[in-house]
């Protein structure tokens, strides 16, 4: 049984340079709300960041595996015992930077094209691997050539091609779907491979068009839009050329989330997507910012588990906040200054 005993502060390990940031080693207490958050509840998201275990994290994921549903005082002692926490900022200095949100969608679907159900959703082509950089966005739904490599590809069609965009940035999602016989069936689609196109932000035309201010281009913002001008949609979504394949896959276990870069599940409110130049795979990271509603302070430990094209840098995540509504909502509008931390085994640690 694991007995806590208080952390060795005289020891200072030295600062460390990743690719693209630096981590100066700090005490606890400069861990804005560090006694504050419920630590207990990371442990399910740590061990399985354990499955797949960083470079120089055998030993601590050994034992951790032997500590079992500790609560919040427990996990806080077992945490500052062995590991030293280290301040992430840029290779000139920068400590601030940002943190946004993505969720898993929940979208009704139809198997075969039906009235209402007309936007294709693609597992990869087989011709993928062939062409780099792959047909943009655009090519694939006006060219004939482009087009017919996307036949018989189809995993499933909804109502909505934006749904359709917002799956791609999302990287993952579900589906409510009707199979041909009329049965209902909830499945999952993963990220299967891109089109080797960049990305472009959608909201960031919209501002370039003088369409939304930047302040409020937000999804819901982004949405309604797309509702007043049905003549532009196309136009829109042509502005990003990137488009993502999925594989579909069981979802036997609904409260499991998806598996993000590091191939372990997702958990809801403790797993961020980061820059892996910055932070790698399967570090626990404390975050200070704020909730996108509410403003309150979102200060939490969270484990790097999943990475996207749009995170890049040192001081930058993407919080993962789950799926349903509340999840949207929240997802859509973050947008939101961040401060991180890393927590990394100490030198020869116990």
């Amino acid at each position: 049984m694991f007995k806590p005993y208080p952390p060795d502060y005289s020891r200072r390990e030295p600062d460390l340079l990743r690719e693209r940031s630096r981590w100066v080693a700090v005490d606890w207490n400069a861990l804005p709300g560090w006694e504050l958050d419920r630590a207990g509840e990371l442990w399910p998201a740590l061990l399985r960041g354990c499955e797949r275990p960083a470079a120089g994290w055998a030993s601590v994921c050994a034992q951790a595996r032997s500590l079992t549903a500790p609560d919040d005082a427990q996990a806080r002692a077992w945490l500052m015992a062995r590991l030293q926490p280290y301040r992430i900022e840029s290779m000139d200095g920068q400590r601030e930077g940002l943190i946004t949100g993505y969720y898993e969608p929940l979208i009704t679907a139809s198997r075969r094209p039906q009235a209402g159900f007309r936007t294709a959703l693609h597992r990869p082509p087989a011709d993928l691997t062939t062409r780099r950089p792959y047909w943009t966005r655009q090519q694939l739904e006006r060219e004939t050539q482009a087009r017919q490599a996307l036949l018989g590809r189809e995993i499933a069609f909804i109502e909505d091609p934006l749904d359709a965009l917002v799956l791609q940035i999302q990287g993952s999602g579900r589906l409510q779907l009707t199979e041909p016989d009329g049965s209902q069936r909830l499945v999952r689609l993963a990220f299967a491979g891109h089109n080797d196109q960049p990305y472009r932000s959608v909201g960031r035309w919209l501002i370039e068009q003088g369409e939304l201010r930047p302040e409020g281009a937000n999804w819901p913002a982004i949405k309604d839009w797309a509702r007043r001008n049905p003549g532009r949609i196309n136009e829109l979504l042509w502005s990003n050329p990137r488009v993502v394949f999925f594989r579909e896959e069981p979802l036997h276990d609904p409260s499991s989330g998806p598996r993000g870069g590091q191939a372990v599940p997702l958990t809801p409110g403790r797993s961020i997507a980061v820059d892996t130049a910055s932070v790698p795979y399967g570090t626990p990271v404390w975050l200070d910012s704020t909730e996108p509603l509410s403003n309150t302070p979102l200060r939490r430990l969270v484990m790097a588990q999943d990475t996207g094209s749009a995170i890049t840098g040192a001081v930058r995540a993407d919080f993962f906040w789950g799926w349903g509504s509340t999840a949207e909502q929240q997802a859509g509008r973050m947008k939101q200054g961040l401060r991180m931390w890393a927590l990394w085994p100490r030198e020869g640690g116990s």
